[in-house]
């Protein structure tokens, strides 16, 4: 990756917030006339639970038209409308609505999630919540941050004090596995949370809100921008492809110290098969 310069990076992270926070309100927009009784059109794409909205759509087709205007020319990876990365360029990676079943059931923990990256590494990103209007945002090299709020990572003393996130798979079969994987792990850690937002959770790690977090069969778009926050407050993170001994698409973001005893469970318990 070539080196970018610091006044760039901010301009990045500067633009993903911006345009998450848009895309983030007009998300707010269409909750809210669901809430007031109106309706949403719902489809589904690799099972009968994994559920795309017109809402998803209509953001990521904002993002790419704001993007377009703010960055012209630079590629755009997105959940709903796929896309090519090129490299040696910026490359934005956007989540339209991370959360969508949470968006439907009018759970509020989902986000609209841009990053820029650079041959595969973020390097720029931002996260934001429509119901709450939380802004967490970070610049590689640059510190992470939650509405201005410098962010760090918690410090549990041993992994049994450690309070770790998680998330499930939409394959029935594959969900059942890592059902097992976390029942096993459940006797080695404080407790388990599974809120349904790779990107807010890993946006939780770095503000201390829970100790550690993994999950498998994330894609890109999934943890791009989270990733970086969680990163940047100091967890130690895989990325999928860089944790080969817990599975191929593995993600985890772990407090320092007790990311290695995490690790140890988890392969222990049987990860690199789920």
């Amino acid at each position: 990756m070539e080196s970018i310069s610091t006044r760039a990076l901010a301009e990045l992270t500067g633009i993903a917030e911006q345009v998450a926070a848009e895309a983030a309100e007009l998300v707010r927009t269409a909750r809210e006339k669901v809430l007031a009784g109106g309706s949403v059109l719902v489809d589904t794409k690799s099972s009968e639970t994994d559920v795309v909205t017109a809402v998803d759509r209509e953001s990521e087709r904002f993002v790419r038209a704001r993007l377009a205007e703010l960055r012209p020319g630079e590629p755009v990876l997105g959940e709903e409308d796929g896309g090519e990365l090129a490299p040696g360029t910026v490359n934005w990676v956007v989540d339209p609505i991370d959360g969508t079943v949470n968006f439907l059931y009018g759970f509020p923990w989902f986000a609209v999630s841009l990053a820029a990256q650079v041959d595969g590494v973020s390097v720029a990103g931002a996260v934001v919540e429509p119901v709450s209007g939380r802004r967490w945002t970070a610049t590689r090299g640059g510190g992470a941050y939650l509405d201005g709020r410098p962010l760090r990572v918690g410090a549990p003393e041993r992994l049994e004090l450690a309070l770790v996130g998680t998330g499930f798979n939409y394959d029935r079969d594959r969900r059942k596995r890592q059902a097992e994987l976390v029942a096993t792990l459940l006797g080695r850690v404080r407790d388990v949370r599974r809120a349904g937002a790779a990107s807010l959770d890993l946006c939780a790690v770095a503000a201390g809100w829970i100790d550690a977090y993994f999950e498998h069969g994330l894609n890109r778009w999934d943890w791009a921008a989270g990733a970086l926050v969680a990163a940047e407050a100091g967890a130690v993170v895989g990325l999928p492809g860089e944790e080969p001994r817990l599975g191929g698409d593995f993600t985890f973001a772990a407090a320092p110290p007790i990311a290695d005893a995490l690790r140890e469970a988890l392969a222990e318990a049987g990860s690199a098969g789920i």
